[in-house]
């Protein structure tokens, strides 16, 4: 996937979301320097796990590219920073945490006629879903099935079940596929590494 957004894009990108989260933290209105480049339309999550044992704590992002990615990428570490699934970030938890931004492509419809067409047009690893149906709306970054060991039929049930829906109901929703390319700190407040294209 080529996204044009390279290692100093990806720094800059997780200096802004730390930048931001300090803020929140600290009781600040969350402020940050957005780099002069960020202002290409882009959806953005910005991701937190604790370290050293990589549990998450917060995960938040705006996946259509519907702002420019330095306000795509403030307003999703401010979401992550109060992702309503945990308590909200206290300033003693800051350091024992690691920043991870993910950059996405704009969503593309899956077109398909069948659940095996759909479960055989998922990449798994490369696809980033997005599921909408009967009003229900659910986001899995495509590192997740990954992380889980799951293959397509079990990323779809997990997204379903994401989005408040039945574990088969993807095979008669609204399906969307997108891709990242993550940035994350190897260390609290430590260097930033791209992660990678999930291939």
């Amino acid at each position: 996937m080529n996204t044009g957004f390279d290692e100093s894009v990806g720094t800059a990108a997780v200096a802004l979301a730390r930048q931001v989260i300090d803020s929140y933290v600290s009781g600040r209105t969350p402020e940050a320097d957005v780099p002069k480049d960020f202002d290409v339309l882009a959806g953005a999550f910005v991701t937190l796990h604790t370290h050293p044992e990589r549990q998450l704590r917060g995960c938040v992002g705006i996946p259509e590219p519907v702002m420019s990615l330095g306000d795509a990428v403030i307003r999703a570490a401010v979401g992550a920073c109060d992702d309503p699934r945990f308590p909200p970030l206290r300033s003693d938890e800051a350091d024992r945490l690691v920043v991870e931004v993910s950059i996405l492509t704009p969503p593309a419809s899956i077109e398909a006629e069948d659940p095996a067409t759909i479960l055989q047009s998922i990449d798994v690893g490369r696809d980033g879903l997005i599921i909408d149906k009967q009003g229900r709306r659910g986001l899995l970054l495509p590192q997740v099935p990954v992380e889980w060991g799951w293959d397509a039929e079990e990323y779809l049930e997990n997204l379903c079940r994401k989005a408040g829906l039945k574990p088969g109901d993807w095979k008669d929703a609204e399906l969307f596929s997108f891709e990242s390319i993550i940035f994350s700190e190897k260390e609290p407040r430590g260097d930033v590494a791209m992660v990678g294209e999930v291939v």
